[in-house]
C-alpha cells in the first residue's frame, strides 16, 4: 500500500492583506467578526471528507475496493466497498481531533481502516507545516508515514496497548508525532463509538468510577514516595540505550553515545501527579503547591518530571519552537504534548531526602484533553541521537504511572449506552456531522490557542500601540534626532528578537496567496485565527495601509528588513564602501518585485502549492521559520542577499521582495499624507534624496510612497535647522530680524 502527499495547501496560515481595496475592507471587518461571535463558527465536517475522497479512488485507501459508500455522521466516516461489501472505512483525522502541528494549525489526514482495525493507507491531504513545505524531502515524510500501514489499533481502542510509534524524520519530529497521534486518536474514537469492534469495545454492565481521594494529606519523605509508587522512576544506562538503537538497526546511533562508558547513567527520570494533595505538598512544599493550584482551572491536572544524567528530557527544541519534543503523555490512545506555556521550572524538591536534580519541570495538562488522573498513563521519553551532521535516529522509552489506591475513591456507576454500529448509516454525504464522544469540536481550536497566547498577544498589541503613537506624533519625535534614532534601532531589535526569533511571526507573500485562495474556495476564519501573532500583525498592517502605506511594515515590523538595516549599520561602521545605484538604473530595478509578485499571484491561481515553492524568492523561511536548518542552496541564497545588503542598503527590500510589492498596491489608497516637504525640496535642494536609505525620493523631491519604508530620515532633516538648507535660511532670517528689531522705550528715553 502506498502513501503520498496529495496537496501542500497552506490555507491555515494567518490572513494576508492582498493587493486590492476589497481586501482592506475584509481586514477591517475581521476584527468585528473575530470578536463578535466567531466562536460559533464550525469547520466543515462531512463535506470536507467527501471533497478529499473526490481526489482519491477507493483502491487508494483499501486494496481491491471499487466504491465509496454514503457518508456516516456518527461516527464520521465513509465506507469503502467492493461489490456492495464493506471492506473498511475512510476517516478524516480532523473530524475527531484538533491536534495541531509545528505551524500551530491542524493537519488534515485521510486514512483507511479495515474491518479488523488495521490501517490500510494514509493520505496527508492538507497541511501548513513549514518544515515539510520547504526543507524536508517529501520522500522522507512519505516513508515515515508508511510505517503506520498495517498497524492494528483494535487493541489500542480496547485499552490494552499503546498506539504504534510512527517513524521520525529528522528535523520534523513534532510534525511526525502529530501525524501518528492524530491517526491513533481518530481510529480509537471511531471504534469506541460504534465504528467497528462491536460489543468487544462497548459494555452495558456496571463499571467502577474513581475519583481523587483528597482526604489523604500526610506529607511523606522521598524514600516513601518512591517506595509506595507515588513517584515512579525510569533509569537507563548508556549501554541500555545503545542496545536499543542496535536492536532497531540504528548501528550508527549506537556507536555515538553521549558518554563512552556503557555503565554511565544516561538518564534517571522521575514522574508524579503533582495535583494530588499529599504528593504535591510533599514534593513542592506548601507554598509552591498552593501557587500551582491558583493557576489551574477546576479539574485541571499537572505532572512533575525530574531528571538527571547525560540526557536532558527537556532538550532545547522548546526554546526554538515552543514545543517539548522529548517527553509526552499517553493515556487511552491519546497523546498529550506540552508547549512552553504549559511548563514551569522548579529549582528543587521539598520532600525530605530528595536528591538534587539539574532539571525539574511542572507540566500543566492542557484543558482540551481528556486526561483522567485516576487512570494509568505513560510518560514517553523520546531519545534523539545524531548519526550525521543533518540526520538523527530516534528511540522511545516508556515510564508507566498508576496512582496508588490510597489516593483513590471508588464508586459504582452504570456505563453509558454506546451508539449502535448502524447509527448514522444511510445518511447522505451532506448530512450534518455529529461530533463523537468527548465532543472535540465543542470549543474551536483557535480559542484555545488565543487563550494560551494571551501574554504574547498582549506584548504584540502593546508594540503596535507604541508604533501607532510614534507615527501620530512623529513631529515630536523627529525633532529630537538622537532620541529617535535610538528608539528606531531599539524597535528594530525588538522586531528581530521578539517577532522574528521568538514568535517566528514573519509575514510572507504566501499569506497573501493563501488568503485569495481561501476566498475562492473554502474560507474559514478559524484557520486564520490559529496564529494570534500573525493575525494581530496583519490587522496592524491593514490599518497602517490606510494611513501610511506599506512603510510601517517594511520599515518597522519586518524582521528580515530589520536584519538588513542592522547589516547596513554595521557595514557603515566598518567602513565598507556603500554603492549608490544610479537613479536611472534604480528606477528600472525596483519594478522587478512587482513582476515577481504578479507572477506568484498568477501561479497561485493555477496551483497554490507550486506558488509556495517559487515563493522561496523570499528568504523568510530560511531566516526565522527554519533558522538556516535546511538545504545549502537556500542558506547560500539567504546569505547572498545579506552580503548584497552590506553594499546596497536593503537590497532585497528594494528590488526583490514580493510582499513589499503586494502591500504597496493597496498602500496607494492611503487617506493621509504625513510626510512633509518644502517647495524647495528637489529644486534646488537634494539633501533628503541623497540621504534616503532606499532611494524612495525622486530627484525632483517627490516621495515615492510605494518605495518608502517610513524610516523618517527625511522628516528629521525637515525639522533640523542645522542641516536643512531651507531651515538654515529661515533661522538666519529670524536672527537677522532679531538684530534689526527697534530699541525699547527705556533705551529711547535714556537717549533723549
Amino acid at each position: 500500500v502506498t502513501i503520498d502527499v496529495h496537496q501542500h495547501r497552506e490555507v491555515g496560515i494567518s490572513p494576508a492583506r492582498s493587493a486590492c481595496a476589497g481586501l482592506l475592507l475584509c481586514c477591517l471587518l475581521m476584527l468585528l467578526h473575530a470578536f463578535g461571535g466567531v466562536a460559533a463558527a464550525r469547520e466543515p465536517g462531512s463535506d470536507r471528507l467527501v471533497k478529499y475522497l473526490e481526489k482519491l479512488t477507493p483502491a487508494d485507501l483499501v486494496e481491491g475496493a471499487d466504491a465509496f459508500g454514503a457518508y456516516r455522521a456518527q461516527p464520521p466516516s465513509v465506507p469503502v466497498m467492493k461489490g456492495g461489501e464493506t471492506l473498511g472505512y475512510a476517516l478524516l483525522t480532523t473530524d475527531y481531533t484538533r491536534s495541531i502541528g509545528y505551524s500551530g494549525k491542524p493537519l488534515h489526514i485521510v486514512f483507511g481502516l479495515d474491518m479488523h482495525g488495521a490501517v490500510t493507507a494514509v493520505k496527508l491531504m492538507e497541511h501548513s507545516e513549514p518544515i515539510v513545505l520547504a526543507g524536508i524531502p517529501e520522500a522522507s515524510v512519505v516513508k515515515a508515514m508508511n510505517s503506520l500501514v498495517g498497524k492494528d489499533y483494535m487493541a489500542v481502542a480496547a485499552g490494552g496497548e499503546r498506539p504504534p510509534d510512527i517513524d521520525i524524520v529528522s528535523g520534523a519530529t513534532v510534525t511526525m508525532l502529530v501525524i501518528g497521534d492524530s491517526i491513533a486518536r481518530a481510529a480509537t474514537v471511531f471504534m469506541r463509538n460504534g465504528g467497528i469492534g462491536g460489543q468487544a469495545l462497548r459494555s452495558a454492565a456496571a463499571t467502577t468510577k474513581y475519583t481523587l481521594n483528597t482526604d489523604v494529606s500526610a506529607l511523606e519523605d522521598w524514600k516513601t514516595l518512591v517506595g509506595d509508587g507515588s513517584v515512579r522512576n525510569l533509569r537507563l544506562s548508556v549501554g541500555e540505550v545503545n542496545d536499543a538503537f542496535r536492536a532497531a538497526g540504528e548501528t550508527a546511533a549506537a556507536e555515538r553515545p553521549e558518554k563512552k562508558d556503557p555503565a554511565e547513567n544516561f538518564i534517571d527520570l522521575y514522574v508524579t501527579l503533582a495535583t494530588v494533595p499529599a504528593i504535591g505538598r510533599s514534593v513542592l512544599g506548601e507554598a509552591a503547591y498552593n501557587q500551582l493550584l491558583a493557576k489551574l482551572k477546576p479539574g485541571q491536572q499537572a505532572i512533575l518530571v525530574a531528571g538527571k544524567g547525560a540526557y536532558s528530557f527537556k532538550g532545547s527544541g522548546y526554546v526554538r519552537g515552543g514545543i517539548f519534543d522529548r517527553v509526552e503523555l499517553l493515556q487511552d490512545g491519546e497523546t498529550i504534548r506540552f508547549h512552553d506555556y504549559h511548563h514551569t521550572r522548579v529549582v528543587s524538591l521539598a520532600a525530605k531526602g530528595a536528591p538534587r536534580f539539574p532539571e525539574i519541570a511542572l507540566f500543566v495538562i492542557p484543558e482540551q484533553t481528556d486526561f483522567d488522573p485516576t487512570k494509568p498513563f505513560e510518560l514517553r521519553l523520546l531519545v534523539q541521537r545524531l548519526v550525521s551532521a543533518r540526520q538523527k535516529a530516534f528511540q522511545s522509552f516508556g515510564l508507566d504511572f498508576t496512582l496508588p489506591p490510597k489516593y483513590l475513591k471508588a464508586e459504582a456507576v452504570p456505563a453509558a449506552a454506546a451508539p449502535s454500529p448502524e447509527a448514522g448509516q444511510g445518511q447522505g454525504a451532506n448530512a450534518a456531522a455529529t461530533p463523537p464522544a468527548g465532543d472535540f469540536m465543542e470549543e474551536q481550536p483557535f480559542v484555545r490557542v488565543w487563550r494560551a497566547n494571551t501574554v504574547n498577544a498582549g506584548i504584540t498589541v502593546a508594540a503596535l500601540g507604541f508604533l501607532t503613537i510614534l507615527f501620530f506624533f512623529q513631529k515630536q519625535f523627529v525633532s529630537r534626532p538622537n532620541l529617535f534614532r535610538w528608539i528606531r534601532r531599539g524597535f528594530l531589535l525588538f522586531t528581530i528578537v521578539w517577532l522574528g526569533w521568538i514568535l517566528r511571526a514573519q509575514l510572507s507573500v504566501v499569506n497573501v496567496l493563501a488568503w485569495f485562495n481561501a476566498l475562492q474556495h473554502e474560507f474559514s476564519w478559524g484557520y486564520f485565527l490559529m496564529e494570534p501573532q500573525i493575525f494581530l500583525l496583519w490587522l496592524g498592517v491593514a490599518a497602517a495601509l490606510l494611513f501610511w502605506g506599506r512603510g510601517p511594515f517594511c520599515g518597522w515590523l519586518c524582521p528580515v528588513g530589520a536584519v538588513q538595516e542592522f547589516c547596513s549599520i554595521f557595514a557603515k561602521a566598518l567602513k565598507i564602501p556603500q554603492i549608490r545605484v544610479p537613479w536611472g538604473l534604480h528606477e528600472r530595478l525596483w519594478p522587478f518585485k512587482y513582476i515577481i509578485f504578479m507572477a506568484l499571484f498568477g501561479l497561485s491561481m493555477y496551483s497554490l502549492a507550486l506558488a509556495e515553492i517559487y515563493a522561496e524568492v523570499e528568504p523568510f523561511r530560511t531566516f526565522f521559520l527554519l533558522r538556516f536548518a535546511r538545504e545549502w542552496p537556500y542558506v547560500v541564497y539567504a546569505l547572498t542577499l545579506l552580503a548584497a545588503g552590506l553594499f546596497i542598503e536593503r537590497f532585497f527590500c528594494r528590488y526583490l521582495c514580493p510582499l513589499g510589492a503586494a502591500l504597496a498596491i493597496p498602500g496607494r489608497l492611503r487617506m493621509f499624507d504625513w510626510l512633509k516637504r518644502y517647495r524647495e525640496c528637489g529644486n534646488p535642494c537634494a539633501l533628503c534624496a541623497n540621504e534616503c536609505p532606499v532611494q524612495a525620493i525622486h530627484p525632483d523631491g517627490a516621495i515615492n510612497v510605494n518605495e518608502c519604508i517610513y524610516c523618517m530620515n527625511c522628516q528629521m532633516l525637515y525639522e533640523d535647522d542645522r542641516r536643512c538648507p531651507f531651515r538654515i535660511r529661515q533661522k538666519a532670517r529670524r536672527e537677522k530680524l532679531k538684530d534689526l528689531s527697534p530699541v525699547t522705550p527705556d533705551i529711547a528715553r535714556e537717549g533723549a
